[in-house]
């Protein structure tokens, strides 16, 4: 019992739902707000009726997910502050300047522009209207970056130093700490990944539609779209990945051997990438792998005859750093996650490659090809959601990548009964708000497009219609 009452373990599982939760909404918020924006820029340069369309419909879904990823986020930030206060006062000095950077400035763009957006439809010139949705998106996209620079220095400490005295880091550079290079390599390769997620719900919405045969003239060029959003994106997302690969290996190389489970330095052909692999968690027994020979070299080093350090090497080496301790992350964790975080990612692409060949000229493929194309948003944040699961948990044991384990950050005097309260509370608000999100969102897809406006019989310009989201 007393185990389950562990504040680390608790802490732990509380951050972690906390943060896969509102993880599912803000790869949708920032991919959906800048879809929007296309969408009624396309609207603003040919009039066309059903750009409108899809502005209206698609900004619906876009304010039910940026509200509630608002709600979780709050939620998420104030956890430094009870169940990790150690961490916050070792590095808050540091870490909290990207995040007050997101707070005070992107994330006040964004909302102020939002607003208008939504209550200046009848009210704004339409250039200007237009303005205030990519404000929004870059107010988005601003706050990811500095997210992700809060989040890399966590991977690569950057741009500090050691106060002795007060026990603590202490920023010395926010230009060094902003040009973080894991977070010049983490930022595209995360948008490109969000503009697949959005990508992923607009075909499978297009899909659902035209299966039933409806809403034909909107569906059939979101669909269109979608597919193309979805190659284009992925192939971004695949070549930043790389380029991502190369800066984890520089700074973590515990991660990418635990993403391999290899256990022994290898070069050349050895460095071989598993595709799948069945054996014993230590690495002294495989009974059965599937694998690319070189892969592995070339995706750490980029040549076919660089070396690759292994977990059992890597570990004498951080305990001969850092003292005793075991230093490689939950293997079957980073293995599969890393695996599924790929897999998923090559399959929606190719289903976008196939949904653009059978679409061809106006085709209509047959129904259960539709059947198929719906499961491209569940594909596509999953995919994402297990690559942010592989991204932290390969960081494990270290909060703070050779500066604070995280068995050293949790709050001293917090309770594991007072985290298991909180804990039990968060899981059911967290399963009562994913019911209300969803039945919303499924409510406004099943819904589809607003009818489209007619033309102004003097001007010939296609008005918006007054909507409430």
């Amino acid at each position: 019992m007393n185990e389950w009452l562990d504040p680390l373990l608790l802490s732990r599982w509380q951050f972690g739902l906390t943060t896969v939760y509102h993880f599912l909404f803000v790869p949708l918020t920032i991919g959906l707000v800048t879809t929007v924006a296309i969408f009624q820029t396309a609207w603003y340069r040919t009039n066309k009726a059903h750009y409108l369309q899809l502005t209206h419909f698609f900004g619906k879904i876009f304010l039910i997910n940026f509200a509630m990823g608002v709600v979780t986020g709050i939620v998420q930030e104030f956890q430094f502050g009870m169940n990790w206060s150690d961490y916050s006062r070792f590095v808050g000095d540091v870490f909290g300047a990207p995040l007050a950077f997101e707070g005070i400035a992107a994330f006040f763009l964004e909302a102020t522009f939002i607003g208008l957006w939504i209550f200046g439809w009848d009210k704004l010139p339409r250039g200007l209207h237009l303005a205030t949705i990519w404000l929004t998106t870059a107010g988005s996209i601003a706050s990811a970056y500095f997210i992700i620079a809060a989040n890399a220095f966590m991977q690569n400490p950057v741009a500090y130093q050691i106060n002795e005295e007060k026990g603590r880091a202490e920023l010395t550079s926010i230009g060094e700490l902003l040009t973080n290079p894991v977070a010049l390599a983490a930022f595209p390769h995360t948008i490109f990944a969000c503009f697949m997620v959005s990508a992923g719900l607009i075909i499978s919405v297009a899909a659902w539609h035209l299966s039933r045969n409806q809403h034909l003239t909107t569906m059939r060029p979101a669909l269109k779209f979608g597919l193309w959003m979805m190659v284009i994106s992925g192939a971004l997302t695949t070549v930043m990945g790389d380029q991502l690969s190369l800066a984890m290996v520089e700074a973590q190389p515990m991660k990418m051997a635990a993403a391999e489970a290899m256990y022994h330095t290898a070069t050349g052909a050895n460095a071989s990438f598993s595709i799948f692999t069945l054996g014993t968690p230590d690495g002294v027994s495989e009974l059965f792998s599937i694998r690319i020979p070189y892969l592995l070299s070339f995706l750490s080093t980029h040549t076919f005859d660089g070396t690759v350090e292994g977990i059992n090497n890597l570990q004498e080496q951080y305990t001969q750093l850092y003292g005793p301790g075991d230093y490689a992350p939950i293997i079957w964790v980073t293995y599969w996650s890393f695996r599924w975080m790929i897999g998923l990612g090559i399959a929606h692409i190719l289903v976008a490659v196939a949904g653009l060949w059978v679409t061809r000229k106006g085709r209509s493929p047959q129904t259960w090809i539709w059947k198929i194309a719906i499961w491209s948003f569940p594909m596509s944040l999953l995919a994402m959601s297990v690559g942010w699961v592989f991204t932290e948990m390969g960081r494990q044991p270290w909060l703070v990548f050779g500066l604070l384990k995280t068995a050293d950050g949790v709050s001293p005097n917090v309770s594991g009964l007072e985290i298991l309260i909180s804990l039990i509370a968060f899981t059911l608000l967290y399963g009562a708000l994913a019911v209300v999100e969803f039945r919303l969102i499924l409510k406004a897809v099943q819904k589809g497009p607003d009818p489209a406006t007619a033309p102004d019989p003097v001007s010939g310009e296609i008005k918006h219609t007054t909507t409430v989201y």
